[in-house]
């Protein structure tokens, strides 16, 4: 076969790939944006391209008194922001000691990182709701931000730990040299030439909280402490609710602080990148 030709049609397969990937993933996105402008509250009445588009679902989600959903959404914010902050502070500092310090049970302890890696979050609800039950924190924001930023910092470790470890530990001694202690050394060199991974960290720590129904439907009791995700299901959990257009709407905005601290992150990591291709 023609080098040429094959070449083209490898491109020609990639594209075509790409172009199913995206049909697979937009068709859902389409349907429920199209679903979000469609006059009334019915699933089954509703278009992808509505003949009336209405942002009145929308307006109901931030208007009307029945509606919770401007206390969801801050209390999602406060969660996730917590969370992101929360995270990347004690994952770093993990990750820091276990990259750089040799002390005992460190490598024991790397490896029960990696075990509980193994084993599906749901193994441990029961044991977590009776823990925060003993301590008063069950039904409370402060006991879900808890759960979240402890049961995320083996994997988060894993991941920060191995960035840190291709960070040259010359630059390290330069620094103790140059009178600087171990915070010092966290904080102005390892920190700054790491931005790249924590910027991925804060991220999906921050889209977890919105994209999470388990855990905040098996924590949280009382309609004013929901997320987004656990108070928009109750749109439809009922047998007879007929809320689906609300809950779409409700669904959409959910993408606008993610897009937002993406935004933000992104000129993070692009720094760091380019900060780091250049050391010498």
């Amino acid at each position: 076969m023609n080098v040429k030709l094959k070449s083209r049609l490898e491109v020609s397969f990639i594209y075509l790939f790409i172009a199913f990937m995206f049909v697979i993933i937009a068709y859902p996105l389409l349907w429920t944006i199209g679903m979000s402008l469609n006059p009334g509250t019915s699933l089954y009445s509703a278009k992808l391209i509505p003949e009336n588009a209405s942002l009145e679902h929308y307006k109901w989600l931030f208007t009307s008194p029945q509606s919770d959903y401007l206390i969801w959404y801050k209390n999602s914010l406060i969660v996730a922001l917590a969370n992101s902050v929360l995270s990347v502070f004690f994952t770093a500092l993990i990750a820091y000691a276990f990259s750089r310090y040799h002390f005992v049970g460190r490598k024991y302890g790397l490896y029960t990182f990696l075990i509980l890696q193994m084993f599906p979050a749901l193994m441990a609800m029961v044991a977590l709701y009776i823990l925060l039950n003993m301590l008063g924190l069950l039904d409370s924001l402060t006991g879900l931000i808890i759960v979240y930023v402890g049961g995320q910092i083996p994997f988060n470790a894993w991941l920060v730990k191995g960035y840190f470890d291709t960070i040259p530990k010359e630059l390290d001694e330069a620094a103790r040299i140059d009178g600087a202690g171990h915070l010092g050394v966290f904080f102005k060199i390892m920190l700054p030439l790491a931005k790249p991974i924590l910027a991925v960290v804060a991220l999906f720590n921050f889209m977890a909280p919105f994209t999470d129904f388990i855990l905040p439907s098996i924590l949280l009791r009382s309609p004013e402490k929901f997320t987004l995700a656990l108070g928009l299901f109750n749109f439809i959990n009922d047998q007879f609710a007929n809320n689906f257009t609300r809950f779409a709407a409700g669904s959409i905005l959910i993408a606008v602080p993610i897009a937002a601290v993406f935004l933000f992150l992104q000129r993070y990591l692009i720094s760091g990148l380019t900060a780091g291709g250049t050391k010498g």
